[in-house]
């Protein structure tokens, strides 16, 4: 199972991730409290360590920011996390082709409130899913739990985000194993936060709590 720590502000998030090395991080370029620019991203990439993955977090983006922050090598995978439908997918995967990128994994986030809307995204042109809490008020980042008993079975690869902690993270994976229902990633942000900063103890311990699981 892979690990994503997502929200990577500063120089100082990337020094904790190096050290701790999760499989994937995520750059939010969407939002405010956690929301980055080109050139920010820019600097952080050429910093972090190159065997972690980047994720580009988007909400109803302009296609050619995303595609520049692809091509320019920055990005390795994509997430749409807002209202982006079928017809938006296909075209921003044709726009990546055409700069030799049709390669690139696309991970499309739904706001858990039902199963079907679940269903319904396990059918877009994506290679992941990644499952979150709804909130009004936001398209995620909330740090709420939702109700892990309305995953249903997925054709698609799925990543859990959504109140995840080190202190639940091992409850949590142990029921959905028994459910047969193991995400392939799981994913984190506020609850490795201190005062809206990345917290390094956070960090290395939600992911020693997870690589434990992974080898028990």
């Amino acid at each position: 199972m892979k690990i994503k720590i997502c929200g990577l502000k500063r120089k100082e998030d990337v020094d904790y991730v190096n050290q701790a090395v999760p499989d994937w991080v995520g750059f939010v370029f969407a939002g405010t409290k956690r929301r980055i620019d080109y050139e920010t991203a820019k600097t952080l990439k050429q910093h972090l360590h190159p065997q972690i993955i980047v994720v580009g977090v988007f909400v109803n983006a302009d296609m050619s920011f995303i595609v520049r922050l692809v091509t320019d090598g920055i990005l390795d995978m994509i997430q749409l996390h807002g209202d982006e439908d079928e017809a938006y997918i296909l075209e921003l995967r044709s726009r990546l082709a055409e700069y030799g990128k049709k390669n690139i994994p696309v991970i499309k986030a739904v706001r858990v409130r039902m199963e079907e809307e679940i269903l319904e995204a396990d059918n877009l042109p994506v290679d992941y899913l990644l499952l979150d809490a709804f909130d009004e008020d936001s398209y995620g980042g909330s740090g709420k739990i939702f109700d892990h008993k309305l995953i249903p079975k997925l054709k698609k690869p799925f990543i859990l985000a959504g109140g995840i902690t080190e202190k639940n993270v091992i409850c949590i994976l142990e029921e959905l194993k028994e459910d047969g229902r193991v995400p392939v990633c799981v994913d984190v942000s506020s609850s490795v936060e201190s005062n809206g900063y990345k917290d390094k103890e956070k960090i290395e311990k939600v992911i020693g709590k997870i690589r434990w699981w992974n080898y028990m």
